[in-house]
């Protein structure tokens, strides 16, 4: 008998408020397997970056590679932070200097149509007893947003097969790193009993004991270095298995040390430092935001996205601006933390018809989305807040749209400008269902908000 252990991590996103615990536990659980004479291999799922933390924001997720390299692991996966929170430079070049194997065999180069460059689509790892594991990368195929980036994702009923087929006779053992989520995890355990492990991530979700499906097992350690999942496999003389265990261990029951704090601190300090020395603006009087409806911060957001794409209207909600700026100079950091979410803008072009259906979708979910809880979908606030235009008007008496003062021609086209985060929600189907929509990349909002100001306001 054989015994083999996993390690898995995933969906950290930046958060390193957990990161001197989660080392210390995977450093000591490797060399203690390895003590008992024990192979242990060690993967990350994607999702270990987020822009939201400041340090990961003036890097372009430098730092997190270079966090990645102390624990030595064995292969990771890219999430769509990676994939699409990157312009296409800085995803070709945040691994350069890893001393990991990305896995990832389904997002290929527009332009060549050849796998990216910084990725392989699998390898195959040999215990000394000679068990031959074949590890595969699969990440969310997002193609609305990763085309305009330059990448082509494939999807898994298309990339699978192929895979499959290339690797046929090089493995006894299949382990798939998986920032799919787990319907599509459950999905490729009915299809494909050649996997034996899935290390799930993508939907932040918890499977502390793991699940069999069928005689795959699935695993998953929720987010945010919340959890550390730990597999057991048996394998018998064919080297194939013939138990497989799964457990979480729950991060903050691990014990902290004297430094934790220090180094956590040093993080963000680090962050806000790099950030803070980079100005955009001179401010000559403050930009407060409000709650609900207009606002100095509120007006320059709007302005700011209808600049970055030539168009004349705009939409965006109070929840996205968690401060204003004050009068004086403005820096990358103060716009880092003000517009934390790692949201692109969109160019929407729909008919006058579907314009005034748009609006009156969200007029109706105004007072509910006021206070509503967002989560996910890049949010990186607490409640979506009020929705404001800019170039729009409504009269919801007697249910006319106007369009800079004029009632809008249903025949007419219009396109306006908002975030792609209205594109994923399920608030505004309109958007999704008739809208034109381009995707602008590779900059975020605060991106634009910060060139807006640099113009305005300059130093």
């Amino acid at each position: 008998m054989e015994t083999i252990h996993i390690l898995h991590t995933n969906d950290l996103h930046s958060h390193f408020e957990n990161w001197p615990r989660m080392r210390r536990f995977l450093l000591a659980h490797q060399a203690a397997y390895r003590q008992k004479g024990e192979t242990v291999l060690t993967f990350d799922i994607g999702d270990a970056m987020d822009r939201s933390h400041p340090l990961t924001e003036a890097t372009d997720g430098q730092i997190n590679t270079t966090l990645l390299n102390q624990i030595g692991y064995d292969g990771v996966t890219i999430g769509n932070n990676e994939g699409i929170g990157n312009s296409h430079a800085q995803l070709e070049h945040l691994y350069d200097h890893a001393n990991f194997p990305v896995l990832l065999a389904n997002l290929y180069e527009q332009s060549t149509n050849t796998l990216a460059k910084f990725a392989q689509p699998y390898r195959i790892i040999t215990t000394d007893q000679g068990t031959r594991i074949a590890v595969v990368g699969l990440t969310a195929p997002f193609f609305l947003t990763y085309r305009p980036n330059g990448w082509d994702p494939v999807t898994i009923s298309e990339e699978m097969p192929q895979l499959l087929a290339q690797i046929e006779g090089q493995y006894d053992v299949l382990v798939l790193l998986s920032h799919l989520g787990l319907t599509t995890d459950q999905w490729l355990a009915e299809h494909y009993p050649e996997i034996d492990v899935i290390c799930g991530a993508h939907t932040h979700h918890l499977l502390k004991d793991g699940l069999m499906v069928n005689q795959t097992l699935l695993t998953a350690a929720e987010k945010y270095g919340h959890y550390i999942g730990d597999i057991t496999l048996t394998l018998d003389a064919n080297h194939r298995p013939v138990d497989r265990k799964a457990r979480t261990v729950l991060t903050a029951d691990l014990p902290e040390e004297a430094a934790d704090e220090a180094e956590i601190a040093g993080y963000l300090a680090q962050g806000h430092a790099q950030l803070a020395a980079q100005v955009v603006a001179d401010l000559p009087e403050a930009l407060p935001i409000a709650t609900i409806g207009e606002s100095p911060m509120m007006t320059a957001g709007l302005k700011a996205i209808e600049a970055a794409t030539q168009t004349e209207a705009a939409v965006l909600n109070t929840g996205l601006f968690l401060g204003g700026l004050e009068a004086g100079l403005v820096t990358k950091d103060d716009l880092q933390s003000q517009l934390p979410h790692p949201m692109h803008l969109i160019k929407v072009t729909l008919k006058g018809y579907d314009l005034w259906r748009l609006v009156l979708e969200m007029e109706k979910n105004r007072l509910f989305l006021r206070k509503f809880p967002i989560k996910g979908m890049s949010f990186r606030g607490k409640i979506f807040g009020d929705i404001v235009y800019d170039g729009i008007t409504v009269d919801m008496t007697l249910r006319r749209v106007f369009w800079h003062g004029q009632e809008i021609d249903p025949e007419a086209s219009y396109t306006l400008t908002t975030v792609d985060h209205y594109l994923f929600i399920p608030f505004f189907p309109t958007i999704e269902i008739v809208g034109e929509t381009e995707i602008m990349f590779p900059d975020f909002l605060r991106n634009a908000v910060a060139t807006y100001l640099t113009q305005k306001y300059p130093v």
